[in-house]
């Protein structure tokens, strides 16, 4: 019997081995604080965890003394968006409007939402067809004095790429802080957040082969971002994020950035073709089939498929235990309801019921991504057969 394949690489990402013998080196070599350097064993870790934020800044383009180690993006994006907006208040800025963008990450919206509560204005800005965003729509909406905007690079069910120099420029000529989450862009296509005009921006260890509970926020040093806290504590992290940095855990995380930063042409070219081989096998064994947002610009490895006129993607998921696929956003894929990104793209509800996230990964081989268009393929057959 063959063994299951994993399509499922933009909800997280197997370990990298070299990250995995990092992590495992750390573990058992190195039990110091790196925030207790009065002795040796503190240093050594504070080294490495030093070590590990200049190769997490050099993935994005940044200085080192300018990212801030989280548990996550999620708690990044929070950190970036709140904290940020908070402290203009507190300075007494008037600026009181927070821009995001309709497919945007879950943990982004609620944290926009959540802002009403705090006397802000959340803006939800939509999108086209292709889930790109308008910069006539944005222009518009930074005609209110705006605190900030939080745009993601790549969409993280679609891997539809916002035109960022474009949007960028529009929000500093407006004064608004611009936020990026890049938790699906970094490591996949260059990144570079001075040439991108980021003010704040987030990145996920287990996005890039490295472990899950670690993540970074980049806070722009020039000109100035300050943030307020989340939470009380030591302020270990530039005085704004606190807890005790887990060594282990980030310097595994700085080589799986370093790890892409140096493999980031072979990888790209690596999906580019595991997706040309997935369409080709599956336009040949299964006609009726459509990309989603195929007119955009969209990062390779990241594709949403949509299913044949009455198929439903939860049936076909359901007969379909050897090929690891999803809904959508792993954030939301467990309330079993149609995306909310492609309904914000103007699908209707039953488009979005038929339709699938794929996405391979650095050891899926070209073998892999055939048999996977296969077993969708049978996969749709038998849910035809029955219904």
């Amino acid at each position: 019997m063959a063994s299951s394949i994993y399509f499922d690489h933009a909800a997280t990402t197997p370990c990298d081995p070299r990250v995995r013998q990092v992590l495992l080196d750390v573990l058992d070599h190195e039990n110091g604080n790196p925030h207790s350097t009065t002795h040796e064993a503190g240093m050594r870790a504070a080294d490495r965890v030093a070590h590990a934020r200049n190769q997490v800044a050099s993935l994005i383009g940044a200085d080192a003394k300018e990212i801030i180690f989280t548990s996550g993006a999620t708690e990044a994006n929070n950190l970036a968006i709140k904290g940020a907006v908070r402290h203009l208040a507190a300075q007494g800025s008037p600026r009181k409007r927070v821009i995001t963008v309709a497919t945007e990450h879950k943990c982004v919206l609620e944290s926009v939402r959540d802002l009403a509560q705090e006397g802000f204005e959340p803006v939800v800005l939509p999108v086209d067809a292709n889930g790109l965003l308008d910069p006539s729509v944005l222009q518009e909406a930074l005609k209110v004095p705006t605190a900030l905007v939080s745009i993601m690079a790549a969409n993280n069910e679609t891997g539809v790429l916002q035109d960022m120099p474009v949007l960028s420029a529009l929000v500093n000529e407006a004064g608004a802080l611009l936020h990026s989450d890049l938790a699906q862009a970094a490591g996949k296509i260059p990144v570079d957040v001075r040439a991108w005009g980021l003010a704040l921006a987030s990145v996920s260890s287990h996005k890039l082969y490295g472990p899950k509970g670690a993540g970074a926020l980049f806070v722009r040093r020039r000109p100035r971002v300050r943030l307020a806290s989340l939470f009380s504590g030591g302020g270990q992290e530039r005085g704004v994020r606190s807890g005790t940095v887990p060594g282990f855990l980030v310097a595994a995380f700085g080589e799986a950035c370093q790890i892409v930063k140096q493999e980031m042409d072979t990888g790209f070219e690596h999906l580019s073709m595991l997706q040309r081989v997935f369409l080709n096998k599956l336009n040949a064994v299964l006609p009726g089939c459509e990309v989603n947002a195929v007119a955009a610009p969209r990062l390779p490895g990241i594709f949403n498929l949509r299913l044949p006129v009455g198929v439903s993607a939860l049936d076909v998921v359901a007969v379909m235990p050897d090929l690891a696929v999803s809904l959508g956003s792993a954030c939301s894929s467990a309330e079993l309801a149609p995306s909310y990104v492609l309904e914000a793209m103007g699908l209707r509800r039953e488009e979005a019921g038929r339709s699938l996230r794929l996405s391979p990964g650095r050891f899926t081989s070209a073998a892999e991504a055939e048999r996977a268009a296969e077993n969708l393929a049978q996969a749709v057959l038998r849910v035809r057969s029955v219904t």
